[in-house]
């Protein structure tokens, strides 16, 4: 596809430009008007109706490099919907929000907000850095923790954690990613974090990932596995693992039976909801088929998004 082109505003409103990374999160958003064409992003036609318009602006406040456009150029801050209820109907209700507002420093990960029985939040991995995004979480609860999932998202940690007064999590094997963090997970065991909330360490995707699983319903993956809309089920990006693929497939092994959950919530790739006892038996499934897989070159194209 001719880039040039792409970066042209279609005359009736939202376009793509040419700095879209195949993030996937625009898709995620709005799959049914943003399509993977020849490596990137580009939308396919324009929003119909008020909600799919809405599906854009989400799309449009997620991306790291704020390259979905409207014909002016300039997004307006008052179509922003973040944070967004991921098992609710709004913020008031959900348990689960997205954070939105994915960061260039974070390779345009997912981030999370959990709400805790008490009322107050959990913040998994972080969105860009920006007092006004602090203050609009701060509103909704007060933010105990940061829950990092690995190296690649600890890029904003420390300046949430500090703005909140709240406790910073990593794991010792991407320890220095955050070196100042408060509470420090070792080795594999698995750890209670917070009310209901237990960190799984995965090494595999690096030497110190995680998982958080909260209420046997939410778990977050990080970069350890994710939704592939390509195959219909769970997968591991096999060709983007830094550390050890042998040691992600030990790593499930090893945890792939002691999880619960039914929200598959991941930093990279997408999200999905199914009854605890299908995840469980694609969770299997998986572990098998993660055995057999060997070392490979990092290669970002070769994702099955």
């Amino acid at each position: 596809m001719n880039d040039t082109l792409a970066a042209q505003p279609s005359a009736s409103g939202w376009y793509v430009d040419e700095r879209c990374t195949n993030c996937d999160v625009a898709r995620q958003l709005a799959p049914d008007l943003i399509h993977e064409v020849d490596g990137r992003s580009e939308l396919l036609r324009q929003p119909r109706d008020a909600a799919e318009e809405r599906r854009v602006r989400a799309a449009a406040f997620a991306c790291h490099t704020r390259s979905i456009r409207p014909a002016t150029g300039r997004l307006d801050d008052q179509w922003d919907p973040y944070p967004l209820a991921v098992d609710g109907t709004d913020e008031t209700d959900a348990t689960v929000l997205f954070c939105g507002h994915n960061s260039t420093r974070t390779a345009g990960a997912n981030s999370y907000l959990l709400r805790r029985p008490s009322g107050n939040l959990m913040m998994v991995d972080t969105p860009r850095w920006s007092e006004t995004l602090a203050a609009r979480y701060e509103r909704i609860g007060t933010v105990t923790d940061v829950l990092l999932t690995h190296r690649d998202h600890a890029a904003h940690g420390r300046r949430y954690a500090d703005r909140f007064a709240a406790r910073l999590w990593i794991h010792e094997g991407d320890l220095d990613a955050a070196p100042d963090a408060d509470r420090v997970l070792r080795a594999t065991d698995s750890v209670e974090v917070g009310d209901g909330v237990l960190a799984h360490p995965l090494p595999g995707h690096t030497a110190g990932s995680v998982l958080y699983v909260a209420d046997e319903r939410y778990c977050f993956s990080g970069d350890s596995f994710y939704w592939s809309r390509a195959t219909g089920d769970i997968e591991v990006a096999e060709s983007v693992t830094w550390y050890s693929i042998e040691e992600l497939a030990a790593s499930l092994a090893r945890t792939a039976e002691r999880l619960r959950f039914e929200w598959l919530l991941p930093g990279h790739g997408d999200r999905k909801h199914l009854p605890a006892a299908e995840m469980a038996d694609r969770m299997r499934a998986l572990t098998a088929r993660t055995a057999t897989l060997r070392p490979r070159p990092v290669d970002f194209t070769a994702i099955r998004w």
